[in-house]
């Protein structure tokens, strides 16, 4: 190690290292660090064609799993389990055709975020148009079982040159949130979206957006599913969490001390959940009012770095957070104590998801190295890693949707990847 020089093995000499980027010799750190990973990336990618994929667990094969199963020593939970990381090992990429009433949609541009309904039967879309403007659209999952698998595709009339952020998820109120930040010359607004607005069927009696207003700077956005409150909706900002009703348009606004990154709301409690840029998490019970000061938090977790993702498990007693910082960790909310983390993720400072299916007993995540991570939710073990179709950029992290019934309660399992400007099913074998 020479300072200020690289040591190329191939050649067998040392090559000066320049600062920044040069045009007529760009041999830089970050080029060469580029490079590498490019090689590691196509090298992954040819391993995946040539279908060589192994469990990562020791004598973890289908023959064996139902011999236990039969012999009663293994329970129908940890069976399903085990089946599912034996499926996940073996998914195969495939392409996936996508169709629009408009042909002048489908495949012309980029995909930059994908969210599935609760009955994972359709996917919506956020997709970059040219002059950094924004539009929504809806896929529908019903063609994903054919031999070739063919999609279809329904956008929305209205365009945005804002941001999209995050987005909460659409289901049985067919209501879809969206949480918009503006560049330098508009503000940010909030905005709650009908799902007539993308049908294919009579454009003219399509309804307007239900709810949009102006806000500073938005950073994220949950709906609320409790039975107690299912008409408010909220929408983290900078330093304070503004909770929107609906149907009276009363809102309330909770200090915070930093920007709030990440929300979701919990089904059996009115409590709202939120992660922070200072690496703080926080709840809220969205019946009180609002006060000045701190007084109204109520379960308090801290991370080292910004958190960019909260998930609540299924019984509401832990809390899955992911950080800036590339850790996952899973929390126990009845003693505020951390008692799992997945290692693994990279990240450095992008807003990336995570995503739980606690059914299947799997933790998925994408990388800021473009790379698909899936990890057992059970003991954090790293199932898979699989690289992205295309080489790693800012701007090409791919975004993906797991279920074990895409296209509906019939459906086919497996993962959607949305990376550029295509789609790819990595199904079940």
């Amino acid at each position: 190690e020479l300072p200020g020089f690289y040591y190329d093995s191939e050649k067998n000499r040392y090559f000066r290292l320049l600062p920044g980027h040069n045009n007529y010799n760009p041999l830089t750190k970050e080029s060469i660090q580029y490079k590498a990973m490019e090689r590691e990336r196509l090298r992954l990618l040819e391993e995946e064609e040539k279908q060589k994929k192994k469990t990562t667990r020791a004598g973890l094969n289908s023959s064996m799993l139902l011999q236990k199963r039969q012999m009663g020593l293994l329970s129908s939970t940890s069976y399903s389990r085990l089946v599912h990381e034996l499926k996940v090992n073996c998914m195969r990429r495939r392409k996936i055709e996508i169709h629009s009433p408009n042909p002048l949609v489908a495949g012309t541009n980029n995909f930059k975020i994908i969210v599935a309904d609760a009955a994972c039967e359709r996917i919506f879309t956020v997709n970059d148009v040219e002059y950094g403007e924004c539009k929504y659209g809806i896929i529908n999952l019903s063609g994903l079982g054919k031999e070739t698998p063919t999609v279809k595709m329904y956008d929305n009339l209205y365009f945005t040159n804002r941001k999209v952020l995050q987005k909460s998820l659409f289901s049985l109120t067919h209501f879809i949130k969206l949480c918009l930040m503006g560049i330098a010359e508009t503000p940010g607004c909030a905005s709650l979206l009908p799902e007539s607005l993308f049908s294919s069927t009579n454009p003219g009696d399509r309804l307007g957006m239900l709810c949009r207003f102006t806000i500073s700077t938005g950073w994220s956005c949950a709906w609320c599913l409790n039975p107690q409150v299912d008409t408010c909706f909220s929408t983290g900002l900078t330093r304070r969490v503004l909770v929107t009703n609906v149907v009276t348009g009363h809102q309330q606004t909770f200090g915070s001390n930093s920007d709030v990154l990440a929300q979701q709301f919990a089904t059996q409690t009115p409590m709202l959940y939120n992660g922070c840029r200072s690496g703080e998490i926080f709840s809220i019970d969205v019946r009180q009012r609002s006060r000045k000061g701190q007084s109204w938090k109520a379960t308090r977790l801290f991370h080292d770095s910004a958190v960019t993702s909260v998930r609540l498990l299924e019984a509401e007693h832990y809390l899955m957070a992911a950080d800036m910082a590339g850790k996952i960790k899973l929390w126990d909310l009845r003693t505020a104590k951390c008692v799992k983390q997945y290692k693994g993720h990279h990240n450095e400072y992008a807003l990336l998801p995570l995503h739980v299916n606690e059914e299947e007993g799997l933790l998925t995540a994408v990388g800021q190295d473009c790379y698909t991570r899936i990890w057992s939710l059970q003991d954090g073990h790293l199932l898979r890693t699989i690289p992205s179709p295309h080489p790693s950029s800012k701007d090409a992290i791919p975004s993906v949707v797991f279920s074990s019934r895409l296209g509906g309660s019939r459906g086919v399992p497996g993962l959607l990847m949305a990376v550029k400007q295509d789609l790819y099913h990595f199904s079940y074998n």
